[in-house]
Formats: structure tokens, sequence, C-alpha cells
């Protein structure tokens, strides 16, 4: 009888088959061998995203988790599932999380997670929450609605609860986008003048503003922090001069939002400036001009003192 025959007759009988040749396999072999691959694959994907590797779930978690989706698809007010609510305990938060598919979910069941996420999980780990999950719901919100739900805005406030995580989560993910739109940064942007932020994380936040590239979403988010008159250092003082004075190459006809922006610094901050600053920034008038604004800007910027003239109290500083 050929080999191949007899392979297959002891198949037949159950008995253990045994090649007698490590090249010879069967099709069921090549199957499994590739299914084992696959699932290799897709385990380490999704553990450099996660940063750590991903276990396998017991089908039961699994069936739990999906019947938490379906609970957070239609949620409108109430408790929601204990099983949820443990989610930011769990080493593999992001592995479950992906199981309850936060596209599903209702606004009012974002607000909720946020509000437990943003109490529950540290700055690093609400960061990933911001940037993933809270920032594109609510940019797909705005962009089909042209306004955002109450309760999206509300989960953006709420998110407020970790500064950090939301300067490096939300605001400065969404300008260094380049595609943030002016109703984006205003909606977005009003939470910054509701609600207190310490000076340290905004501090941070103008500092990296001002080296980004110009866009007129960055002047809103910039001129809304300066209006909140913080006592800033003199190294963002000095910073967000820079930021002004590297126009004085650029040909275009910048738009009323910069020169807003200008004014609002000018105003808030023009004892801060030392007198080659003022003079830079007169300077830079004459290249950049608006008919209204540019007179209050002079105005402000000459009928100052400055902080390098000796014989004058030094600016309150952080």
């Amino acid at each position: 009888m050929p080999l191949q025959h007899l392979c297959l007759f002891q198949r037949r009988r159950n008995e253990p088959f045994l090649n007698p040749h490590p090249c010879w396999r069967t099709l069921a072999d090549i199957i499994m061998e590739k299914i084992t691959e696959k699932q290799t694959e897709v385990e380490t994907a999704l553990s450099e995203i996660s940063g750590c590797p991903m276990p396998q779930l017991d089908p039961r978690v699994l069936e739990v988790y999906k019947g938490v989706r379906e609970v957070l698809s239609k949620y409108r007010s109430g408790k929601l599932p204990k099983a949820f609510k443990i989610i930011p305990a769990l080493s593999n938060w992001e592995q479950i999380l992906y199981i309850t598919d936060p596209e599903t979910w209702t606004a009012a069941a974002m607000y909720q997670a946020t509000r437990i996420f943003s109490s529950n999980l540290k700055e690093r780990m609400a960061q990933r929450f911001y940037n993933l999950v809270l920032l594109p719901r609510v940019r797909d919100d705005i962009a089909e609605y042209k306004r955002l739900n109450f309760h999206l805005y509300m989960a953006l406030k709420k998110a407020l609860f970790k500064p950090g995580a939301w300067f490096k989560g939300i605001l400065i993910p969404l300008c260094e986008s380049g595609t943030c739109t002016l109703r984006e940064a205003i909606i977005i942007g009003s939470i910054l003048t509701k609600c207190s932020i310490p000076v340290l994380h905004s501090s941070a936040a103008m500092l990296k503003i001002a080296e980004m590239q110009y866009s007129g979403a960055n002047s809103i988010f910039l001129r809304l922090l300066i209006d909140k008159k913080y006592a800033l250092p003199f190294r963002v003082v000095d910073a967000l001069v820079f930021h002004f004075l590297a126009f004085r190459t650029d040909q275009r006809v910048l738009p009323v939002l910069w020169h807003q922006c200008f004014l609002a610094f000018a105003q808030r901050y023009k004892e801060d400036l030392s007198s080659e600053q003022k003079e830079a920034l007169l300077e830079l008038l004459k290249f950049h001009s608006h008919p209204q604004i540019s007179p209050e800007i002079r105005r402000e910027l000459v009928n100052s003192k400055t902080r390098d003239v000796e014989g004058q109290p030094p600016a309150a500083m952080e």
C-alpha cells in the first residue's frame, strides 16, 4: 500500500499520526499553522498599541461586556452597569473598552464614562482616553450637527478634572492636527473661559501653541488663554513675543484673529516686556497693520512701563 494511503488509513482508525518526513504535511496542518500565525500577528499589534501584552479574554467576560455595549448604545439616564464602572481598575482596560465599542455610545453615556475615567485613571491613561475616545467623538458631533451636544460639552468640562491630560489629550493634538476649524476652536475654547485652570498647565500649553505653525484656531486658543490674565513666567512671555515677531518676514495678509490675539497680549502683558521687545513689536506693526486694532496695540505698548528699567518694581512672577 502506498505511504499516503497508509497515513489516511491510520487517521480513520483514530491512531496517532506521525509524519514519515517533516516535509509531508496535510492540508489541515497548513491551515492551522496559518490561523496561529494570524492570531499571533493580531495579538502583537494590539500589544504594541496598548503597550502591554493582550491576554486572552474569558468567553464569559466577552459576553458580559457585549451586554454592556448594548446598554451604552441606548443609555439616557440612570445607573450604569457595575461591570463598566470597574474598567478603570483593570490592567487591560483599553482592551475591555474596545469591546464596548465607544463609537456606538450615546452622548449621555460618553459623559458618564468621562466622569468615571477622569476620576479613576492616572493622568497618562486619562490622556489616552481623551485623545482616542472623547476627542474624535466631539469633532464628529460638531462636524455633523454644526454644534456640540450638551452631554459631550459637559464631558469636555468634566475632563478638565485632570488639566494636564486635557491639554495633552485634547487641546494640543487638536492644534497640531492642522485641521481644527474655527467652529471647533470657538466651542472647545469656550470651556477655557468658563473653567479655572492652574497656571502651570496653561503656561505649558501657551508655550507649545506659540511654537506651532500658525492657524486661525491656534490664535483663538492663544487669545483665550492670554485673556485669563495669568501672572506668566518671563519665559512664557518671551515665547509669545517671539511668536509674534516670527511674522516679520511673512508676506501674507494676516487675519483679524491674529491682530486680536496681538492686542490681547499687549493689553495683558505690556509691562512684562523689555524695552527691546517693545521696540521690535512696534516695528512689527509697520509690516502688519490693521486700521482699527493696530493703533490700540501701539497705544498700549507706548504708554506702559518696561520690566528692565531700573527703579521699577519687578513684575509678578509665578
